[in-house]
Order: C-alpha cells, then sequence, then structure tokens
C-alpha cells in the first residue's frame, strides 16, 4: 500500500510554488531593467521633444496626392519584388524541405546538407542578402529580389520542413506495401497531403516579402522604398505622407487578397 504524502510535504508545495515564482518573477523584472539600461530608454524624452514631431507632422500635410501617377511604377516593383522573391522562393525551398524532413529524405547525409542551407539562408537577414546582391548585380530591383528570394528559402524550408514531418504517414505507408516507388508515393501520398497547408504557409510569406520590399528599396533595390528614401533626404514630408499612405494601402490590401485565398484553399 502506497504511504500517502505527510502533512509537511503538503505545507512545503505551495510555499515552494510561491519561491519559484517569486524568483521568475525576480528574474524576468532584471531581464528587463538591464534591457532598459542598455537601449538607454528615457521615456521624458518623448515628451519634450513632441514638438520636433508635431513640426514634422504638419509639414507632411496635406499629403501630395499629385505624386501618384509618377508612383506607380515603384509601386509595381515593389509588389513584384515580394512576388518574384515569393514564387522563387517556393520552387528552391520545397525540394530542400524533402531532403530536410526526417520522415521522407533519402540519406541522412542529405537531410543535414539540407538543414545546414536551410539555416543559413535564414540566419543571414534579407537586408545583407540585399547588399551582397547589390556588390554583384548593381542598383536596382533585381538584387532586392535575389535577397527575399534566397531569405525566404531559409524561413520557406524550415516550415515546409515541418508540415511534411508532421503529416499523416498512412497513405505514405499504404502505396509503400503495394509496391510503388518512391516518385508515385510522393506525387500521391506526400503532396496532397501536405499541399493545402504549404499553399498558406506561402501565402502568408507574401505579405512578409511585401513589407520587406519596403525596406529593401533604402539600400537601392528599387520600389516604393527608394523613393521614400529619397523624399526623406530631400525633406519632402508631403510626398512622405503621400508615399506611407500608399504603403498601408498596399500592404492591407494584400494582406486581405491573402486572407481571401487562404480560405479559398483551406
Amino acid at each position: 500500500m502506497s504511504s500517502l504524502p505527510s502533512s509537511s510535504a503538503i505545507a512545503r508545495t505551495p510555499a515552494s510554488r510561491t519561491l519559484r515564482n517569486a524568483a521568475i518573477g525576480f528574474i524576468a523584472a532584471a531581464l528587463f531593467a538591464q534591457a532598459l539600461y542598455v537601449v538607454q530608454a528615457r521615456p521624458q524624452d518623448l515628451v519634450t521633444g513632441a514638438h520636433g514631431m508635431a513640426d514634422i507632422i504638419s509639414r507632411a500635410m496635406p499629403p501630395a496626392f499629385d505624386q501618384f501617377v509618377p508612383n506607380l511604377w515603384p509601386v509595381l516593383e515593389t509588389v513584384d519584388l515580394a512576388l518574384f522573391g515569393t514564387v522563387f522562393g517556393v520552387l528552391m525551398a520545397f525540394p530542400l524541405a524533402v531532403l530536410a524532413a526526417a520522415n521522407v529524405t533519402p540519406a541522412r547525409p542529405l537531410y543535414h546538407i539540407a538543414r545546414g542551407l536551410i539555416g543559413v539562408s535564414r540566419a543571414v537577414p534579407d537586408l545583407v542578402w540585399a547588399l551582397l546582391f547589390v556588390t554583384a548585380v548593381g542598383l536596382g530591383p533585381f538584387p532586392g529580389a535575389l535577397a527575399l528570394a534566397v531569405h525566404s528559402v531559409g524561413m520557406l524550408g524550415r516550415l515546409f520542413s515541418e508540415v511534411i514531418e508532421d503529416m499523416d504517414m498512412g497513405p505514405v505507408e499504404a502505396l509503400t506495401l503495394t509496391g510503388a516507388g518512391r516518385l508515385q508515393v510522393f506525387s500521391h501520398a506526400v503532396v496532397p497531403g501536405v499541399l493545402p497547408s504549404l499553399l498558406g504557409i506561402s501565402l502568408y510569406r507574401f505579405d512578409e516579402n511585401l513589407r520587406s520590399s519596403l525596406v529593401l528599396g533604402f539600400v537601392g533595390a528599387g520600389g516604393i522604398g527608394f523613393q521614400l528614401l529619397t523624399a526623406m533626404n530631400l525633406f519632402q514630408y508631403r510626398t512622405v505622407s503621400f508615399l506611407l499612405i500608399v504603403t498601408f494601402v498596399l500592404v492591407a490590401g494584400a494582406e486581405r487578397a491573402s486572407a481571401w485565398l487562404r480560405g479559398r484553399v483551406a
């Protein structure tokens, strides 16, 4: 017969939990305090410097809506940067994800190689990739598109491989028992089982690439980001406010379109 816990042990349990929670709270507070010190947070500066922000906002009003036609091409460049980066990222990430999924990879060495490639492309920020490609092919939208594609390989490759590893292996085992070849198993069991999830992830990645393409314009990769940087350097704040409105409309429209497509795919 198992012995019941003593009253002293029962009494110690709430006390130990309280002590543990207090220690966790103290560590969290200490981490936040050191973060405030390292970033040199000075909330009072926001109050004393509010007049400077108000001055810039007043100069930015009303937005320069007459810049709509001249900026149509940068808008198209921004969308196409995201589209190129997403499509080529998917095309490169999917075969790597198959090799990096432990349950379907054909060989263990290929698994480690694919995982390494995915890790490297994900670890290097897209802004750094853009700077590298600018030195290789020059300024313009092409280095930005390449940067988004390479960085997307890392993010999509990881997510794709996790989806493949979590898939239902029943259809795969059933086709294997019937004597189906590896290619038949892949096309008739693996792809149908993961395709809806992969399409949803790809649409999410398009949203991310659209936002990233705006930042990549700051390093000469074209699009609205380059126009925004130029307007800020020339103190054309009305143009800046107009471009920010265009950016908001563009991002919001892409989110709604992606949500609609994901609903159709699901």
